[in-house]
């Protein structure tokens, strides 16, 4: 597959069999006594550090991420798989490694916890930082945990970043794969979808034909890699479509979904919309199936190449919403990539 072709299907789920057998996960190690037994403060303090560190692009150590991804467990954990979030809030798309541009996104959102934000997924892969920027926002949802949500991506999984980047990064950075393997075993833990004020569905991916009500999302067991198939599959890889009805989805996971299943979702369950990221989108957002559907994307230039605007959703207390469009930051070294709008998006 070549690169056009490659990030024109975003992703594709590999069906060959993974060298990551494991389909669920264990509670890591326990904390440390240095950590696990210090005072409230002294967690604070540690975590700031951490915090101040990753905010340099510097990452941490193997050590600190395994204490990290412990407190991690125990805060996720104990969220729900439709995660409850209350406005105002700023809903975010796709990362995908691209740490300068995460910083400029608490830049033109304002910094947490001054602002709520929602992430949807996909915060590592594809671009050359997926390391520090999954620390960061594990870093500031342990930090603020009531001011950041985190979802979980169809890429917060064994198989897919074996493929796409994230596992490369992990053994480069660290000389092993045990980075990889804490963090993909807290992926696990990831809430998968989350609902704003009972009135907008926010997930990855899309809908599912097993999945009629939010009452049925919550009965999900989630504490697992993500299946092939099956409504946590869908609710991760699939995508809204033109066509009516439900469709064979081309990435070879999940489906598509015409506009008059968006319309019936939304009515069963008193919706005013369904938020949700995953494909690339040339202005940042984009709206479908007559504003009942919105996709977001927040990782501008894509794969440093792609010349598209990233956005973020604003949500005030009247559920008005804004969008707030961002070019890429400016990194010292690395090319500038005019905006353009590449045949095989069209």
């Amino acid at each position: 597959m070549d690169i056009d072709t490659d990030i024109q299907m975003e992703d594709a789920i590999d069906t060959s069999p993974s060298t990551a057998t494991s389909t669920t996960s264990t509670k890591l190690t326990s904390l440390p006594p240095t950590l696990s037994q210090t005072s409230p403060t002294t967690q604070i303090n540690t975590l700031d550090g951490w915090i101040e560190q990753l905010s340099q692009c510097k990452p941490l150590s193997e050590s600190s991420i395994k204490q990290l991804c412990n407190m991690a467990i125990d805060t996720f954990k104990d969220e729900q798989n439709v995660q409850p979030v209350q406005v105002p809030v700023t809903i975010c798309g796709d990362i995908h490694g691209q740490f300068h541009d995460l910083m400029e996104l608490f830049k033109i959102g304002g910094p947490c916890p001054d602002t709520n934000y929602l992430f949807m997924g996909d915060y590592v892969d594809r671009g050359y930082y997926s390391v520090e920027t999954v620390s960061y926002l594990v870093c500031m949802k342990i930090r603020y945990p009531k001011r950041i949500t985190i979802l979980r991506g169809n890429h917060e999984s064994r198989q897919i970043t074996q493929v796409y980047g994230f596992y490369d990064e992990c053994f480069r950075k660290y000389g092993s794969a045990n980075v990889w393997k804490i963090f993909t075993d807290l992926f696990d833990y990831f809430p998968i979808t989350a609902l704003v004020d009972n009135s907008i569905f926010c997930l990855h991916g899309g809908l599912s034909p097993m999945i009629e009500s939010i009452d049925q999302v919550r009965e999900l067991n989630r504490i697992q890699e993500v299946p092939h198939e099956g409504p946590m599959c869908d609710l991760l890889w699939s995508d809204p479509d033109d066509r009516g009805g439900w469709g064979i989805s081309p990435r070879g996971a999940g489906f598509t979904f015409g506009q008059d299943i968006s319309e019936q979702f939304n009515h069963t369950n008193g919706l005013s919309l369904i938020a949700r990221a995953h494909q690339l989108v040339m202005e940042g957002y984009s709206w479908s199936h007559q504003d009942l559907v919105v996709t977001i994307f927040s990782a501008p230039n894509y794969c440093y190449r792609c010349g598209n605007q990233a956005a973020i959703m604003e949500v005030n207390e009247n559920h008005n919403r804004d969008f707030l469009q961002y070019d890429p930051s400016i990194r010292p070294g690395e090319p500038t990539v005019t905006r353009k709008t590449p045949d095989y998006f069209l």
